[in-house]
């Protein structure tokens, strides 16, 4: 068998090399005894290299054998090279699809190696990534755990960098657990300690995208829009990905406060036409079913776009309270001219089913949208007039206020002529 030993020769070779090939040839490159400083730059080219033909064969389990092999090198060489190329492993099999439990188990490994050879510095950022990865896998209760521990150490050693990355993660992981105060405290420390050092404009715009999502929670939807716009211009800068659902925040908070008609021109514009797809076309299904005040094209949103509306939580959770609004202006419209109708008449004439649709009533009743009752034996809504405020008792109790004031006025008078 032909040995390749590590030179610039052999890197060059792999290169014209078809892929099966290559990868042979860059594990023998590693395999080499030399460690002369040229030799281990040849090195960390070959594992350069080697991830990236392991990344397109999509060979998750070598990229993570690969990992524990190194472990001799990294000896070698300096520490920050050994975090440069651990993180580069790591986020190599993250390019993988589908590899999540195999990423979290790479990371529980790095841990444990990170923390027998004393490397406190890649240990702090590979939990963080653990964390992540384990928020992502929806097992909350071990990533809150991991990062209260994470916290406090990383505060103490005041790396503000990195305490921004985990203030953040702390803030998404509280607001999936819909502890909304705990996320909006853990987004403020993030926005304390990003105050200090130069943030990244991707670390930035997911600050402002984060301040987004937990003013649109609150209802407080324009100041929601303000800071999705600037997360949008943020990832629209770098080409990052994330630029495509900003922009479906921003177009989400124009319909939540009514202003539906705008959403053609903010995708029409010259920013817009950039992201123009599924994501887009889907909140502009919704917008005209808003406008047009229409529950079936609401409907027919929702299916059509299942993927961008229902699998998205963030505007899932809003659609909801959108798609409860429209159906009670349509059911107040539809009894609006009726004084006793059957529930069945009116699940015709809105298109549901006559369970949901009395469910709605019962609640609208109760919710005093407007004044009735359900007569469940004979199946029909009976709706009262508005009751008539009668003015007296308004004017009764602003006489009495103002007899108040006078007699007031009086004991003070009285009080400055006696002393």
């Amino acid at each position: 068998m032909v040995s390749f030993p590590a030179t610039t020769e052999t890197i060059a070779l792999a290169q014209e090399a078809n892929s099966s090939e290559a990868i042979s040839i860059l594990y023998q490159v590693l395999e080499d005894p030399s460690s002369s400083p040229e030799a281990i730059r040849i090195k960390e080219q070959a594992i350069s290299n080697l991830c990236d033909r392991l990344t397109e064969e999509k060979r998750g389990e070598d990229l993570r054998t690969l990992l524990t092999k190194l472990r001799p090198f990294f000896s070698l060489i300096p520490k920050a090279k050994t975090a440069k190329i651990v993180r580069g492993i790591i986020d190599a099999v993250a390019k993988i699809p589908g590899t999540t439990d195999l990423q979290i188990t790479l990371c529980k490994e790095m841990v444990e190696w990170t923390r027998a050879e004393k490397r406190t510095f890649l240990r702090q950022r590979v939990e963080a990534r653990l964390a992540a990865l384990l928020m992502e896998n929806k097992e909350y209760v071990e990533a809150l755990a991991l990062l209260s521990t994470l916290v406090k150490e990383v505060r103490r050693l005041d790396d503000k960098l990195l305490l921004v990355d985990i203030d953040l993660l702390e803030s998404k992981l509280h607001f999936s657990l819909r502890n909304l105060p705990k996320a909006k405290a853990a987004l403020t420390a993030a926005r304390t300690a990003a105050n200090a050092i130069y943030v990244p404009p991707a670390q930035q715009g997911t600050i402002d995208l984060q301040s987004g999502i937990l003013h649109a929670e609150e209802k407080d939807y324009k100041t929601g829009y303000s800071y999705f716009f600037e997360a949008f211009e943020s990832f629209n800068a770098l080409g990052d990905p994330r630029a495509v659902f900003s922009l479906k925040y921003m177009l989400l908070c124009k319909i939540m406060v009514s202003q539906a008609d705008d959403v053609a021109g903010i995708i029409s514009s010259k920013a817009g036409l950039q992201y123009v797809g599924p994501d887009l076309d889907a909140m502009k299904a919704v917008a005209d079913a808003h406008s047009k005040r229409s529950l079936k094209l609401f409907e027919n949103a929702l299916r059509d776009y299942k993927a961008q509306l229902e699998d998205d939580p963030i505007v899932h959770r809003h659609l909801s309270s959108l798609y409860d609004t429209l159906l009670e202006q349509n059911l107040c419209r539809l009894i609006e001219p009726f004084s006793r109708v059957e529930i069945a008449h009116i699940a015709e004439l809105i298109g549901l089913p006559i369970d949901h649709v009395e469910k709605k009533l019962s609640q609208m009743i109760l919710d005093k949208k407007f004044a009735g009752t359900l007569d469940q034996g004979a199946g029909c809504l009976i709706i009262f007039e508005d009751p008539k405020a009668d003015a007296i008792y308004s004017a009764t109790l602003d006489t009495i206020a103002n007899m108040g004031k006078v007699v007031d006025s009086l004991y003070v008078r009285s009080a400055k002529i006696m002393s």
